[in-house]
């Protein structure tokens, strides 16, 4: 009686998950890909409205948005200056307390519970940006409470105007993004250093390191990775900065255009519907955003094999 050989159909498990993760990439395609190439193709035309009804274009012009940006009637250094000043008075407070706390709360010799701690921290994220624009107008405007404290303590009869002056309002602005950013940032700090190796630590203390020692030659060091993607995401979105000093000057002209971002500058231009200006702005954002992601991705890499270099010298040197 002859055999018969049953086929068993195998399953194509490759095409099961390239079937599963292609509606990411049509949705990347249509909302992302789609776009970027739309507004480099707008930034190369002449395309905006008269009077808001005539509509001019579009004609193609080459790179005379671009030049028209460096002019001096634009003075778009101005806005990139203010964006990033702004963006480093609220990181460079938002990384060191990020970095004390997380370091605090996840001392093991302290055993704190800290989930009540992460959803007080993260609380000032969860509120719109519109909700702390108004809150903090109201804070420290000329009759607000601030300058109440400030006339009680030094018996001054005028307020500060913190909303008409530079650095007064750029600080605000840096306060608000500080306060609602650095509560998420303590948070993944946290979760880094939870991922460290316990027995590093208690190897330490056995060698007699103390707090500061350690916090330096084994956290740090430790938690670079999740050190480098704070940097980079906090620096594009300090460059896409618009929400809090929209809320705060509306059309950005207070205090001499000293809280007007690029991204504010780009949102006028759509406003007024000039199409090819604001898509060679976007071109120049989206360029200062990459050049500076990969700079900061540089410097780290040239830390590592430095290190390395330097450590598999000592150990020869060791053994001989």
């Amino acid at each position: 009686m002859a055999t018969q050989k049953v086929k068993r159909k195998s399953v194509s498990y490759a095409k099961w998950g390239y079937i599963f993760i292609l509606p990411f990439f049509i949705t990347f395609a249509v909302f992302t890909c789609v776009p970027l190439f739309s507004t480099i193709y707008n930034a190369f035309f002449e395309n905006y409205l008269i009077q808001g009804w005539m509509q001019v274009g579009p004609n193609y012009v080459g790179i005379e948005n671009f030049e028209k940006l460096f002019s001096v009637d634009v003075n778009l250094g101005k806005y990139f200056y203010n964006t990033f000043v702004m963006w480093i008075m609220g990181f460079i407070p938002q990384i060191v307390f990020s970095l004390l706390f997380a370091a605090w709360f996840t001392d093991l010799r302290l055993k704190l519970k800290t989930g009540g701690y992460k959803i007080i921290f993260y609380l000032p994220n969860v509120i719109m940006a519109a909700a702390m624009g108004m809150l903090f107008s109201v804070i420290f405007a000329p009759g607000g409470p601030v300058n109440d404290v400030y006339k009680a303590i030094t018996g001054s009869t005028e307020s500060i105007m913190f909303f008409e002056n530079e650095w007064p309002l750029r600080g605000v602005v840096a306060l608000i993004n500080f306060l609602m950013w650095f509560g998420n940032t303590t948070i993944m700090l946290m979760a880094a250093i939870n991922g460290i190796d316990p027995s590093l630590y208690e190897s330490a203390q056995i060698d007699g390191a103390n707090p500061r020692q350690t916090f330096f030659k084994i956290t740090l060091p430790l938690i670079r990775p999740i050190l480098l993607y704070v940097l980079i995401t906090s620096l594009i979105g300090g460059l896409q900065m618009f929400d809090v000093p929209k809320l705060l000057t509306g059309n950005g002209m207070a205090a001499d255009r000293s809280a007007m971002t690029i991204v504010m500058l780009l949102d006028n231009h759509l406003y007024s519907k000039n199409y090819g200006m604001a898509g060679a702005i976007s071109v120049i954002l989206f360029v200062v955003a990459a050049v500076l992601s990969l700079l900061v991705f540089a410097m780290v890499k040239e830390r590592e094999p430095k290190k390395k270099k330097a450590k598999a010298q000592a150990e020869k040197g060791g053994t001989k």
